[in-house]
């Protein structure tokens, strides 16, 4: 917790105190932005010791800590102050309480070991699957990124590293993982045996009378593309109530087609407008308009370039649209 000795100097281990209040607060790094007024990559920049907290910064950081300080002190002040502190009960399982510190404990690992995913989850990753995972996807502050590894080369193990480093550290809560119906339950499998990931898989009709997107369960989230596009469940996303995915993947992404003919007209398919919505494209049709967008956007293809120019690039476009505007 940031110490308040002195509120203008800044201590030189200001990123660890920063995760430690953090963690605390049980807050992920956009939510603690959110309460100190400024950016997610703020928050990440200090927490990396890319940039020092401003002296208002500072400020604001003591205040947050001061506050969950002061809430044990001002039970204090009521009239029940006087009374007997409750009896201390030791009564509980101690396996239990073991589970208990143990999951705290593990919940700062990532802090001593920078791979620590590859430590918790059932799996001896490959030299090219660390880096791509911990080499250039992990060291985004915002992920729009194409993985088109061949066929083989473990593309859902590296998604699988990344979504368990990224929720060990605090990064992100919700994940919506996209892919063809006919691989549901593979992605679902392997997420929960090699990584302890439980994601649940939403089905067209889980959106007829509840939305599948709120609440309870709504946080890992696997989907097939069609299911998505249609219009009843695309309808679930555009809700109110529908908090945003914070990371969005995309499994055998060339099939978010959209071509060119030789009158210059661009078609898309419903999946390629899907994917335009949750990538924050603004210039789509009305009924594709999301209120949200993915921060973080991963696309998995073996084949990114089926032979035509113009779907290869309207794949990249879905990465970075203000600045691939035109092929």
């Amino acid at each position: 917790m940031p110490s308040s000795k002195s509120p203008t100097s800044i201590p030189n281990d200001f990123a660890e105190q920063i995760k430690t209040l953090r963690g605390q607060l049980g807050l992920t790094q956009a939510a603690l932005a959110e309460r100190l007024g400024v950016s997610y990559v703020t928050v990440n920049r200090w927490e990396n010791k890319q940039s020092t907290p401003s002296a208002l910064g500072w400020e604001r950081l003591l205040a947050l800590a001061g506050e969950t300080d002061d809430e044990p002190e001002s039970a204090n002040t009521n009239s029940e102050a006087d009374e007997a502190p409750p009896a201390l009960d030791f009564t509980a399982s101690a396996d239990a309480i073991r589970s208990l510190a143990e999951g705290e404990r593990l919940s700062f690992g990532h802090m001593v070991n920078p791979a620590f995913a590859t430590e918790i989850s059932q799996i001896d990753p490959l030299p090219h699957q660390r880096i791509a995972v911990y080499d250039h996807m992990l060291k985004q502050d915002r992920l729009r990124f194409l993985l088109a590894d061949d066929a083989g080369a473990g593309k859902t193990i590296m998604a699988g590293l990344y979504i368990r480093e990224i929720l060990s550290r605090r990064l992100l809560r919700r994940v919506l993982i996209v892919v063809p119906a006919g691989l549901l339950g593979n992605w679902q499998r392997e997420l929960a045996t090699l990584f302890n990931l439980q994601f649940r898989i939403v089905q067209g009709q889980d959106a007829r009378n509840t939305n599948p997107f709120t609440g309870n369960g709504s946080d890992l989230i696997i989907v097939s593309v069609d299911t998505l596009a249609g219009t009843k469940v695309f309808g679930r996303l555009r809700e109110p109530g529908t908090l945003p995915y914070e990371l969005v993947i995309f499994d055998e992404a060339h099939k978010l087609s959209a071509d060119r003919g030789t009158d210059l007209r661009v078609r898309k398919t419903d999946r390629y407008k899907l994917a335009e919505a949750i990538a924050g494209i603004t210039d789509v049709d009305e009924g594709w308009r999301l209120p949200w967008s993915a921060h973080h956007l991963l696309l998995l293809t073996a084949t990114p370039h089926m032979g035509k120019d113009y779907p290869y690039y309207a794949l990249w476009r879905l990465l970075q649209p203000s600045i691939l505007t035109t092929p």
